[in-house]
C-alpha cells in the first residue's frame, strides 16, 4: 500500500476512488465503507484511497486531548489488511477547517489528491462549519465529473458503530469485550518495555512495564485484564494491570504492566503489543503483599479461563 504522509509526499492520481475521514479504530462501520470502496475501485479500474487527518480534528477545533484508538501506523496497517491501496495523511489545521466545501473539493480532493469517485458515510459532513454534505458533493460531482456513493448507517448490537462509542466503552468501564465487538477485533496497545521497580519479580509475578508508543494512545480504564501479547520471540498469553499499583506506589502515576504466562527472559527496550481479551477485576489496594500474591494467583486462573475460551 502506498503511504503518503503530508503534502510533500502526495502525488495526485486522478484515477483514485477515495473516501475521507479520521477512521480512528477502523471499526466495523469503517470496514463496511472500505469493502464498498475496494469493490468500486476494482469495478472502475481505480486506486482504492483513504484520506485521513492528523492530529484528530477535534483537538484542533477546541475539544482538547482526544485519546486515539489507532496510531497512524496502526490505522495504515488495518486499512491495508482491508484492501486499501493508497493511504493519504493530511495535516489537520484551522486553515483546512475554514475551507468552504467547494474549495475543499476543488483544491484538496481534486487538485491535491485526485479522484474519479468518492465514497461517503450516510452522515458525512465537510468544509467550513461542516456545511457540506451529500447534496453538495453530488452537485460538485456533476460540475467536476466525479461520482458519489453513500453507505448507510452501520448497526451492531443495537447502536450505531462509532469511534466515540468505543472510546466510551474502554475509558469509562474498561469494557474490552464491547470494544472488540464494535471494532471487529480486540483492542490493542503497543509500547516499549522500560525498567520498572521490579516489585513484580520480587513477589513471583515479573511484569513488563510499557511506555505507550504514542502519547495520545487510549489506555483503558484501570483494572486487571486477560491479554494476548506479541513479542519478538512469539505470542504469549498474559494478564495486564493498568493503574496506580496502590499496594506499593504512592506517587499516583498510572502504569501499564503485563505478566506473560510462561515467559522467561529480558524484554527491556523491545516493542510489545497486547491485545485485550477480557476484563478480570478492578484494581484494589491490599493490606499485605501476601494477600496481593494470593489474588494474583486467582487472576492467573481467571485469565487462563478467559483466554482458553477465545480461539
Amino acid at each position: 500500500m502506498l503511504r503518503e504522509y503530508g503534502p510533500d509526499e502526495i502525488t495526485r492520481n486522478d484515477a483514485s476512488v477515495l473516501t475521507t475521514g479520521t477512521f480512528d479504530g477502523v471499526h466495523l462501520g469503517h470496514q463496511a465503507i472500505l469493502r464498498y470502496l475496494v469493490e468500486r475501485a476494482a469495478v472502475v479500474g481505480g486506486k482504492a484511497t483513504v484520506i485521513t487527518f492528523d492530529p484528530h480534528p477535534r483537538e484542533v477545533l477546541g475539544d482538547g486531548h482526544v485519546p486515539i484508538l489507532t496510531t497512524l501506523e496502526e490505522r495504515a496497517d488495518a486499512l491495508q489488511s482491508h484492501g486499501v491501496e493508497r493511504f493519504v495523511v493530511l495535516p489537520f489545521t484551522r486553515d483546512l477547517s475554514m475551507l468552504e466545501p467547494e474549495a475543499y473539493v476543488a483544491d484538496v480532493l481534486l487538485g491535491t489528491v485526485g479522484m474519479q469517485e468518492i465514497v461517503i458515510g450516510y452522515d458525512h459532513r465537510f468544509g467550513r462549519n461542516r456545511s457540506g454534505g451529500r447534496t453538495t458533493l453530488e452537485a460538485l460531482g456533476k460540475e467536476h465529473g466525479f461520482s458519489v456513493d453513500v453507505i448507510p448507517e452501520q448497526i451492531v448490537t443495537g447502536v450505531a458503530v462509532s469511534s466515540t462509542q468505543i472510546r466510551k466503552a474502554l475509558l469509562d468501564e474498561g469494557d474490552v469485550q464491547r470494544a472488540a465487538t464494535l471494532l471487529g477485533r480486540p483492542y490493542s496497545l503497543a509500547g516499549t518495555v522500560v525498567m520498572g521497580n521490579q516489585r513484580g519479580r520480587q513477589i513471583g509475578f515479573p511484569t513488563a512495564n510499557l511506555r505507550a508508543e504514542h502519547p495520545r494512545k487510549l489506555i483503558p480504564h484501570p483494572g486487571v485484564y486477560a491479554v494476548r501479547a506479541e513479542t519478538a520471540s512469539g505470542p504469549y498469553d498474559g494478564m495486564m494491570n493498568i493503574g496506580r499499583r496502590p499496594t506499593f506506589e504512592t506517587d499516583g502515576s498510572v502504569q501499564a504492566e503485563v505478566h506473560l504466562l510462561g515467559f522467561e527472559g529480558d524484554l527491556y527496550g523491545t516493542l510489545l503489543r497486547v491485545h485485550f481479551v477480557a476484563r478480570l477485576r478492578d484494581e484494589r489496594k491490599f493490606d499485605r503483599a501476601e494477600a496481593l500474591v494470593l489474588q494474583l494467583h486467582e487472576d492467573r486462573k481467571q485469565a487462563e479461563r478467559a483466554l482458553g475460551n477465545v480461539i
